[in-house]
């Protein structure tokens, strides 16, 4: 890579999020798009049950609204809320346009239904693979911009600043084991981080190993400010094999019908929630931990269970569900299939205005990374792709307008290299034991003793690869490290302050809503205080 360069937008992700905004921008400048992996190589490829869209006229607007409102668990923002559901149609019909192709029957928009919604309004594409033909139909539609140039395995190893605002970041390409890194320097007239969310903070999740957080850290070092770090989602229904990785049993699955059983063979909803199987994720993932613990402590399995269900071909309703369980021996019509929840989406991220600005100039953030208030406590099924398109093109539209200068500053020579094996291996230990001490002591059931230990652990974590980083060597897994070790420490600080429960936030020893104190957000400043604001 050469010394610097120029241009007008910089985009880090290649989501949803940062794919809409990419596709506003390059009509009116020069856009780079960088993604640390593959392009489309990201948690929107991974989307499984499908899109929620409010397509049928206002009434179904005002549902979708009142929906998000109501699983949001008394903080959700309403105008982010509104926001949503009231542009969510235009943007689902403009990629409708641009090639997503979504299953129909007859020429109509096939729509099921997911926890939480009052109807159905959700959209699929092959069945189980919605996001990722979002992501190739997004994919193909920005390639052809030729305003648009897209940075693969490509990372960005700081955002540069001057004057107190963000003009541009440091890039570093996926080099040879042998050879150093040098970075370059892009120099912007604004920057949008759009790098999804950080499930590998967390030992269990569906996340792919690209959610690292690197976005959210990264602006977070930079001075933005975090909010609602303490809700994470934990999705009800991961496969729960031994050996076999956390992989998404969409929520679709209990749309289409599906029941929760214990070991026993009991249906055990209607003792948690009217809605049963279709309630609200954080209650449903609540119960199932439950369930699955007997008196002792003791693991008890869990099951999702279809085999009662009839007018549907399972198989070609959930082809990658499907074929995913035939690989190890079950099938949805015939098996009882083994689940636990699992840490899926980050309602917290880099706070941001709804036109995804943030409290630094410069920068602008949307998607999973950002925060809005649009979830609340606890997010809406199938509200995250949705919120990529509408935050994503709001994000774009507001770097537009704001029309900043842009600035150059010279690139810092330093290059990277990478570690040495023993060093490599201490890297991946440092991530393991943060991983375990985030699942037990920030998971579904949190207390005020479990938080203090993981803060222990996390600042253990902290100094190994702060040691590490001071005899001279950095690399890309050194630097995801980092940002999992910063993400964890504004969940377990965020948790630790909101001494109640709500949404996906439960502390045993808080166990009841407090809404004079907290029915709030919790935002996290550059100085590591932790106030809490009515929006």
């Amino acid at each position: 890579m050469g010394a610097g360069a120029e241009v007008d937008f910089l985009v880090v992700g290649a989501g949803v999020a940062g794919l809409r905004a990419a596709v506003e921008l390059a009509r009116h400048g020069e856009v780079l798009v960088v993604t640390k992996e593959a392009l489309g190589e990201s948690n929107t490829h991974y989307a499984q049950g499908g899109i929620a869209v409010a397509m049928e006229g206002e009434q179904d607007v005002a549902l979708h609204l009142e929906d998000t409102v109501n699983a949001g668990d008394g903080i959700v923002y309403r105008p982010a809320a509104e926001t949503l559901a009231a542009e969510g149609p235009l943007r689902v019909h403009e990629l409708i346009e641009w090639g997503a192709k979504f299953d129909q029957t007859h020429g109509e928009l096939l729509r099921t239904r997911e926890g939480a919604h009052s109807l159905a309004r959700i959209l699929h594409a092959n069945g189980d693979a919605t996001g990722a033909e979002i992501s190739r139909s997004l994919v193909a539609f920005a390639r052809v911009h030729k305003a648009i140039r897209f940075a693969a395995w490509t990372r960005v190893t700081s955002l540069v600043t001057a004057d107190n605002r963000v003009i541009g970041a440091d890039l570093a390409e996926a080099c040879p084991a042998e050879e150093n890194c040098r970075p370059q320097r892009i120099c912007a007239r604004a920057v949008l981080i759009a790098s999804g969310g950080a499930g590998q903070v967390y030992s269990d999740t569906t996340n792919p190993a690209v959610a690292t957080g690197d976005g959210i850290a990264l602006a977070a070092q930079a001075g933005a400010e975090l909010a609602d770090m303490e809700f994470y989602q934990f999705h009800p229904t991961a496969l729960s094999l031994p050996g076999a990785p956390r992989f998404l049993l969409s929520e679709a699955l209990r749309g289409e019908g599906a029941y929760l059983r214990n070991d026993r063979g009991e249906r055990f909803m209607e003792r948690y929630h009217p809605l049963l199987e279709l309630a609200p994720r954080d209650v449903v993932a609540r119960a199932i931990a439950r369930e699955g613990m007997d008196a002792a402590g003791s693991a008890r399995p869990v099951f999702l269970d279809m085999r009662h269900v009839t007018g549907h071909d399972l198989h070609k309703r959930f082809p990658g569900i499907s074929a995913f369980l035939a690989r190890h021996g079950l099938d949805l019509a015939r098996d009882l299939i083994p689940v636990r929840p699992a840490a899926h989406y980050l309602m917290g991220g880099i706070r941001t205005d709804l036109e995804g600005r943030t409290n630094i100039a410069g920068l602008y953030a949307a998607g999973e990374a950002a925060c809005t208030g649009v979830h609340g406590a606890n997010r809406l099924a199938s509200n995250s792709l949705l919120e990529g398109l509408v935050f994503g093109a709001r994000a774009a539209q507001a770097m537009l307008a704001d029309g900043p200068p842009l600035t150059r500053v010279e690139c810092n020579e330093a290059a990277e290299s990478p570690l040495p094996p023993d060093e490599e291996r201490c890297v991946e230990e440092v991530i393991a034991r943060l991983q375990r001490a985030m699942w037990t002591c920030a998971g579904l059931l949190r207390d005020d003793a479990a938080l203090c230990e993981g803060l222990r652990t996390q600042a253990k974590c902290d100094f190994s690869l702060a040691r590490l980083t001071q005899r001279g060597r950095f690399d890309r897994r050194l630097a995801e490290a980092q940002s999992l070790c910063r993400v964890a420490h504004a969940i377990l600080r965020s948790a630790l302050a909101r001494t109640e429960s709500r949404g996906a936030h439960f502390r045993n020893d808080y166990p009841q809503r407090n809404d004079q104190e907290f029915q709030k957000h919790s935002v996290l400043d550059r100085q590591g205080h932790i106030r809490f604001e009515t929006w």
